[in-house]
């Protein structure tokens, strides 16, 4: 087993929701809800599915995941040039109750439908989502993110994204635009032609 399995066979083995075991208070709820709707929903569309590729799918997503970079943001510990444009000063504003309010509201959430217009290139990137690259030390994306994307733990959800917007992080991890040691190591070696069929598949499903 290889340092970059080693190191997903951890994650998976520790991984903990940032929510509390205690349920969130009505109250911090509903406030949570409401910037949901009313301020998140600008740009990540009504019940968190955005039409644009250039801002994440919300609905559906791993609570704990979620949290977690909403509290990235507000820390600006994720600092890529999207982050800094658009999430900085919206989570600069939050608690951390609220932002495990808006987490645990967009996990209830319907999730998007898959879509694709190239079956083609989905299908190869359902190999290397299934299977890996296990001659380039490339695992299977799916041991992290599940068997139809969504996602493990707090690995986040990929089912039903905006393939733009996959494939952008992806590139942005690729390249150390966007810190995430663990998957630069596991996605550094993948081609252009390789993230863009990952990206098809996954919002294809």
């Amino acid at each position: 087993m290889n340092h970059i399995h080693s190191a997903i066979f951890a994650l998976l083995a520790g991984a903990t929701t940032l929510l509390s075991a205690q349920p969130i208070p009505p109250d911090i709820q509903k406030a949570a809800e409401e910037q949901a709707v009313n301020l998140c929903s600008t740009c990540h569309g009504p019940r968190g599915i955005s039409t644009s590729p250039e801002f994440p799918i919300l609905a559906a997503q791993r609570t704990g995941y979620l949290a977690a970079q909403i509290d990235a943001f507000r820390k600006q510990t994720r600092a890529e040039k999207d982050a800094h444009d658009f999430m900085w000063g919206i989570a600069g504003r939050l608690d951390e109750k609220i932002i495990t309010g808006i987490a645990a509201y967009y996990a209830t959430q319907t999730p998007a439908p898959g879509r694709t217009d190239d079956p083609t290139l989905a299908a190869k990137g359902k190999e290397l989502f299934d299977k890996g690259v296990s001659d380039r030390g490339i695992p299977a994306c799916a041991t992290c993110h599940g068997a139809n994307g969504e996602g493990i733990a707090d690995f986040p959800r990929l089912a039903g994204q905006h393939a733009k917007y996959v494939a952008k992080q992806l590139t942005y991890i690729q390249t150390l635009t966007r810190a995430a040691p663990v998957m630069h190591g596991i996605v550094k070696d993948l081609t252009p032609s390789e993230i863009q069929a990952l990206a098809t598949y996954v919002q294809s499903k």
